[in-house]
């Protein structure tokens, strides 16, 4: 890495949490899916986030996770100072998570841009990625919320979109938020496509960290008074983190700024997945045969199928004229689905816990 390849002062913002359900039984509440290596590559999707954002940012990383995963996350991440995992006291969805970021950083580095992005994403073409934060880094220095749109591969309505407004000059392709939309129905994403002003939302944002705080201040007033004073006073990060509210970044800020004329989005052509689902994970698997093999080969044996195995017990697996199967075998419990009902897998783990068998979830 050159010091001319990093983005001065441009901080990253790592959120790392949720327990990834619809990938049960391989993501669990004690290790869950960004602590995994899911495409093969020797590195978990946490590591691949760093490894992605390294030559941009150096080591000005804040990871922000569960107090059950912090020690996990510090282990994966070796190199980071001690600083750069927080760990939150209970979950309190997006706002929280990133929110305490800024209101770190406002403090740390008064010329920072940070930019938040998941820790359980898989993004392909690196040097467009690269390309587009930098694009995103300069517009944010205008004090703008900036939003990284993915361009949609299909009419998905698992995501929601972002409308593409009037194009900011000087700014190499970056344009207004006209609005976020929520998950569309199949025919208004079909709409949304053929229009060619939405693009997926991947939940990637890029902002002073004053500028967040004070957008988030203009609707949740109480809400970033509060993250300040966590930030002003560590210490008290166990006594006023139950008092904040459970709400997502885009509902509390994205939206309502947007509507105000704040957001701008930089469209970008990098591949993007959420890894949602058991779905997802088997478009993901490197591997040229119709069954792809998230593990050892040598215990698989597929004969006139297809789909997804994954041997995670060290016995052997054999899947014999089945389509779209999904096979995943972990020491304590085996999956046997289909690609199509990757969806509903999260029906699977909340009857468990309706069961009382925690120890599986």
């Amino acid at each position: 890495m050159t010091t001319s390849e990093q983005i001065p002062h441009f901080w990253a913002v790592v959120p790392a949490g949720g327990a990834g359900t619809r990938l049960w039984p391989l993501s669990r509440a004690d290790h869950p899916k960004f602590l995994h290596d899911l495409t093969g590559a020797g590195r978990s999707l946490l590591q691949a986030t760093h490894d992605r954002l390294a030559p941009l940012v150096a080591d000005r990383f804040v990871v922000v996770t569960g107090a059950a995963h912090a020690r996990a996350v510090a282990a994966q991440l070796p190199h980071l100072p001690a600083d750069a995992v927080v760990a939150e006291p209970a979950a309190r969805d997006s706002m929280a998570a990133i929110g305490l970021a800024a209101a770190l950083l406002e403090r740390r580095d008064p010329d920072a841009v940070m930019g938040s992005f998941a820790a359980d994403h898989v993004i392909t073409g690196e040097a467009e990625f690269a390309r587009a934060l930098r694009t995103a880094v300069a517009v944010a220095r205008e004090d703008r919320l900036v939003t990284l749109g993915i361009a949609p591969t299909f009419p998905s309505t698992a995501f929601g979109y972002i409308e593409v407004g009037a194009p900011l000059a000087g700014h190499d392709g970056a344009a207004e938020v006209a609005q976020f939309v929520e998950k569309p129905a199949a025919e208004v994403a079909e709409a949304y496509l053929a229009t060619g002003r939405h693009r997926w939302n991947g939940g990637m944002f890029v902002v002073r960290p004053g500028v967040l705080l004070d957008l988030l201040a203009a609707e949740h007033p109480e809400f970033a008074a509060t993250l300040r004073r966590i930030a002003a006073a560590p210490d008290r990060l166990a006594e006023l983190w139950p008092t904040l509210p459970s709400i997502a970044i885009d509902h509390a800020v994205a939206e309502p700024a947007a509507a105000a004329g704040r957001v701008a989005v930089v469209p970008a052509a990098f591949g993007w997945d959420d890894v949602g689902d058991v779905d997802s994970l088997a478009g993901l698997v490197p591997g040229a045969g119709p069954v792809r093999v998230l593990g050892d080969d040598a215990l698989v044996q597929a004969l006139d199928a297809s789909g997804l195995v994954v041997p995670g017990s060290g016995r052997m697996i054999a899947v014999l004229g089945l389509d779209d199967v999904v096979v995943v075998d972990t020491p304590d419990a085996l999956l046997v689905t289909t690609r199509a009902r990757a969806q509903e897998l999260k029906r699977v783990v909340t009857a468990l816990k309706d069961a009382g068998r925690t120890d599986l979830t």
